[in-house]
Formats: C-alpha cells, sequence, structure tokens
C-alpha cells in the first residue's frame, strides 16, 4: 500500500478528501477548526512536494446547494492556516472547477463547493414525495445510483492521485471518501496523515491491548450503542456504561429514576447486557449515586441522591461524587482505555463535573502509561472543554467512523484504499 511518506508530489495534482464538516455560528465564523487544522500536514506535505492540491470536503446536511453550508464561509480561515491564498470553485463539478483544477500550478491549493451539494456524494435520491410507492423510490435509487458514477469520474478527472484524510466520513461509501479510489492504482491513492494516525489508533484499541482494558461508554440511548457494547464485551475487562443509558439499566434493575430520560422498550435489552457481561466475566459498572434537577436546565434546583431512589418530578443530569470516585479507580488501573460520551448533561456547566473526573482520571492513567482513546463528538468536545486533550494518548476526529471499527465493521473508506 502507497504512503503519503514514501510518495513524492513534484508537479502533481492530488484530490485531497478533508472532513472541514466544522461548526459555525449564525455568522458564519469557525467556532472551532480542529478538523481544519488536522488536516494541515497532509496538505503542507503535498504543497512543499511541490505538488497542488484540490480540497474536497462537505459540510453540513444539505438536502440541496444553500448558502448556509457553502464552504466559501470557511475560504479564508482555511488560506490563513495553510499559509496559501485558496482558490475557490462555487460547484465542485461544474466547468468552473474543471478549469481551475487544470490550471493549479505546484504550490496552488483548490477548495471545491460543497459535495453534498450534490445527491450524487451520498448516492441517496432526494425530493422524492412523502407518499412515493416502493416502485418509485427503487427507481430513484436506481437513477442517482448511475448519476453518481459520472460525478465520480469528474471528480477524479482533476488530479493524478488521490488522497484521504476524512477519517470522520470513512464509513461512508460515498463517491469522495471510497468510490473515486478505484479511478486510481495502487500506487496513486493513500490516506493522508491524518487518517493513518486515526487508523493505528483503532487497530491499537482493537488488536493490541494491554490490560485491564476499560471503555467508558457514555450517551442517551442504549438502543444507539447496543451494537458498540456487545462487540466490547468480546474484548474488554471493564465497561463503565454512563451518560443517559445510566437510567435504563437502573430501572431495568427495579430503581425509581424519576423523570429521568429512560428507554422503556429496551429494558429487556439492558437486562441482557448484565447477563452477558457476566457470563463473560466483564466488569460492567453502572452509576450508584447521581446528580438530580428539578428541569433540564443549567439554572434549575440540584441535588444528589442514590441512583436507584430517584424522586418524582427529579431527573438525573450527571454523575454524583462516589460514582465519581468507583469510576476513576477503574480507570486509574487500566492499561487501555476507550472513552466515548460524557457522564451528563456537559453543555450545561452545572453538570460537568462528572464528566471533567472522568477526563482528569484518563489522563491521570495515561501518565501512567496507558494507552487512551477519545472519540466521538461529545467525548471530544469535553477534552477540549477541560483543555485536557494533550494529556491523553490519541483523540479522534472521528464520531460515526470511529464507532463503527469499534463494532468491528469494515469502513468503505479504509477498505477503498488497501484494496482490501
Amino acid at each position: 500500500m502507497q504512503t503519503i511518506d514514501k510518495f513524492n508530489f513534484a508537479n502533481k495534482k492530488a484530490f485531497v478528501r478533508v472532513d472541514f464538516n466544522v461548526p459555525l455560528d449564525e455568522n458564519f465564523n469557525i467556532t472551532d477548526d480542529t478538523r481544519i487544522r488536522a488536516a494541515l500536514p497532509t496538505l503542507k506535505k503535498i504543497l512543499s512536494d511541490g505538488g497542488s492540491v484540490i480540497i474536497g470536503s462537505h459540510l453540513g446536511r444539505p438536502k440541496g446547494v444553500t448558502d448556509k453550508f457553502s464552504l466559501k464561509h470557511i475560504l479564508n480561515h482555511v488560506s490563513k492556516l495553510l499559509g496559501v491564498d485558496v482558490q475557490f470553485a462555487g460547484d465542485c463539478i461544474g466547468e468552473e472547477a474543471g478549469l481551475k483544477a487544470a490550471a493549479l500550478k505546484p504550490g496552488e491549493a483548490l477548495l471545491l463547493e460543497n459535495l453534498r451539494f450534490y445527491a450524487e456524494e451520498e448516492g441517496k435520491p432526494r425530493g422524492l414525495a412523502e407518499d412515493a410507492s416502493d416502485e418509485e423510490k427503487k427507481e430513484a435509487k436506481k437513477a442517482v445510483k448511475e448519476s453518481q458514477k459520472g460525478f465520480t469520474k469528474k471528480l477524479a478527472s482533476y488530479a493524478d492521485c488521490y488522497v484521504n484524510d476524512a477519517f470522520g466520513t470513512a464509513h461512508r461509501a460515498h463517491a469522495s471518501t471510497a468510490l473515486i479510489a478505484a479511478y486510481f492504482d495502487i500506487n496513486h491513492k493513500m490516506f493522508g496523515y491524518l487518517m493513518e494516525k486515526e487508523v493505528k489508533a483503532v487497530e491499537k484499541i482493537l488488536n493490541d491491548i494491554a490490560r485491564p482494558f476499560t471503555a467508558i461508554m457514555g450517551g442517551s440511548k442504549v438502543s444507539s450503542k447496543i451494537e458498540i457494547i456487545e462487540n466490547l464485551l468480546n474484548k474488554v475487562d471493564n465497561l463503565i456504561v454512563t451518560g443517559g443509558m445510566t437510567y435504563t439499566f437502573t430501572k431495568a434493575l427495579g430503581g425509581k429514576i424519576g423523570n429521568s430520560i429512560c428507554e422503556d422498550d429496551k429494558l429487556d435489552l439492558a437486562l441482557e447486557l448484565l447477563q452477558k457481561a457476566k457470563d463473560k466475566g466483564v466488569n460492567l459498572v453502572l452509576a450508584v449515586d447521581t446528580k438530580i434537577a428539578d428541569s433540564f436546565s443549567n439554572d434549575a434546583k440540584t441535588a444528589f441522591a442514590e441512583v436507584n431512589e430517584i424522586p418524582d418530578g427529579w431527573e438525573g443530569l450527571d454523575i454524583g461524587p462516589k460514582t465519581e470516585a468507583i469510576y476513576a479507580e477503574v480507570i486509574k488501573k487500566s492499561k487501555t482505555i476507550l472513552w466515548n460520551g460524557p457522564t451528563g448533561v456537559f453543555e450545561f456547566e452545572n453538570f460537568t463535573h462528572g464528566s471533567r473526573a472522568v477526563g482528569e482520571a484518563i489522563v491521570e492513567a495515561t501518565k501512567e502509561g496507558a494507552f487512551s482513546l477519545v472519540g466521538g463528538g461529545d467525548s471530544v468536545a469535553c477534552v477540549n472543554k477541560f483543555r485536557l486533550a494533550d494529556g491523553v494518548s490519541y483523540v479522534s476526529t472521528g464520531g460515526g467512523a470511529l464507532l463503527e471499527a469499534i463494532e468491528g465493521k469494515v469502513l468503505p473508506g479504509i477498505e477503498a484504499i488497501r484494496g482490501f
């Protein structure tokens, strides 16, 4: 497999798929440029070799062309960070894009407009009537798949080589993240530096495990984490189940959870997971106390309660001090740590303490030699908010991609480069 370090980009045009899906405020100012900065080493390597870059990305989830999701809003910031006056094409496959790509000189960069302005990028039909028949849906899907081939071929035609540096979209078999790779031979397609690091981090957490291995799984719904939890039960020594999922498990065990979030149709599933953990010898750790509130608000009245004795009218929004101590003890004894999901509603300042405590425990374990991987949007936001990112081994830029990799799924964006 080709690697970016070994490839000489001199006089070559590289189509680089990045993940510049950054958050913007109401005035289109970037509020977190982590994803852009993460791609800079790859882009700078190509330019310093004497190559040129055609940058492709998506932004948001547009259902067509819309100014709100135009990549023109991030152009100046990308230029500033890259140190190059990045050109912009107001379409990704229009005449302007083709002409500007063809005219690129060594050391120059071109940012294409949002790839997802086209349904062909994702390969999913748009604009179907709500009452469309199954046959109409089938035909629409077939039509967009056919036009996707032309869309992909057009993108590929801009460049001599393809670099995928967008781990955040590696789980999608989209035109620019996977299908485009088929237009380049094995020597002219490769991972960018970010993708290389992401893949190595995931493989280490799954295949090169130092024990004890502890996974911390947060999130509001058991249903959204079921496959991950089941896969992890075959790998971990300790599984800390936290966040909103806590209350589904607590109610399944007969506890009183007040107004706390709960999936009543998943109570039996929660009990099954507890039994599976027991059968596999996995220490599944649940909260014992919780910080409760009388409303879902940062300004709510708060108190602490046993997790299975939450009064009516109150809801759990974070873990309590006893639970913090239990989690910390497990984490600090670990040699491999995976963290996905906060312990509570960390967006509210009054309910950040548990997530911060978990982050600090992971940092301490890392100092003692543990390998720690933090992934998933909220967990990444946590370590950044608490300024703990430098204290963990690796912070993944992938949310869904990381979770699917942990589930044991083959990611199309990785398979397309590796060829297996």
